[in-house]
């Protein structure tokens, strides 16, 4: 693939830029000590993943912060836990302290220089804010779950992004999608012909993010954003 063929790169925020795992497991974590659960963060962020798609699936005019209370109480009544208010209100407010991958500011910047950047992100807008000072960019353009109504895998993130990228003269040949969920990001994409770059972070492992329900192949795979970048770089204009 030529990496000097595309004119914007949309990406998933969670999972490919900030370190959702991790922000999940510091989140959850005083909520299984407290309640005496005994679960080690790889069992709470896979208690999560088992959750949160269908949570989002059956409320998708639900802002994020009420998608993360739904998917804490669906944990708790899978384990027999109690989850009460205020750990509800401890998860939903908890995104704003998801810290970005080491590599997420620099390589944006990095590649900012030679794309259109684009976030399709399964957040609301003011809870994205945060997420979005920590990764010090200024995306030229924002499609948020708030935005579509709906959650990916859901198609709107990509028919609404790819329609603001033309209307800025860019066509759907010259967007590239950039992401680690095979799952919310890869199959949806593949399946309207876009153009997609696996930032396989987990090495395969799931994690957070469930299996795809159809064999995907991306069209380029790397082991962080910064590896991507880099070949930014070496690819000649």
């Amino acid at each position: 693939m030529d990496l000097s063929s595309f004119d914007a790169l949309t990406f998933d925020c969670y999972g490919t830029l900030i370190d959702w795992e991790s922000g999940i497991a510091a989140a959850l974590r005083p909520w299984s000590e407290r309640r005496g659960l005994g679960l080690d963060d790889g069992a709470l962020v896979a208690l999560f993943s088992r959750h949160e798609s269908a949570v989002q699936e059956a409320r998708p005019d639900a802002l994020y912060p009420e998608i993360l209370a739904g998917v804490l109480d669906r944990m708790a009544a899978e384990i027999g836990a109690e989850a009460d208010a205020a750990d509800r209100a401890a998860f939903s407010g908890s995104v704003a302290d998801w810290p970005p991958f080491a590599d997420s500011a620099a390589a944006l910047a990095q590649l900012h220089k030679h794309y259109k950047l684009a976030v399709l992100s399964n957040i609301d807008r003011e809870t994205f804010r945060p997420s979005n000072d920590r990764l010090g960019v200024a995306f030229d353009l924002i499609v948020t779950a708030q935005d579509v109504g709906s959650y990916k895998p859901a198609l709107n993130h990509f028919h609404v992004g790819i329609a603001e990228l033309a209307a800025m003269g860019i066509p759907q040949d010259r967007v590239l999608h950039v992401a680690q969920s095979l799952f919310h990001d890869h199959v949806p994409a593949k399946s309207l012909g876009l153009a997609t770059v696996w930032i396989n972070r987990q090495a395969g492992q799931d994690g957070a993010t469930p299996p795809p329900p159809v064999d995907v192949t991306p069209d380029l795979e790397f082991p962080t954003l910064q590896a991507f970048a880099d070949a930014v770089e070496a690819t000649p204009e």
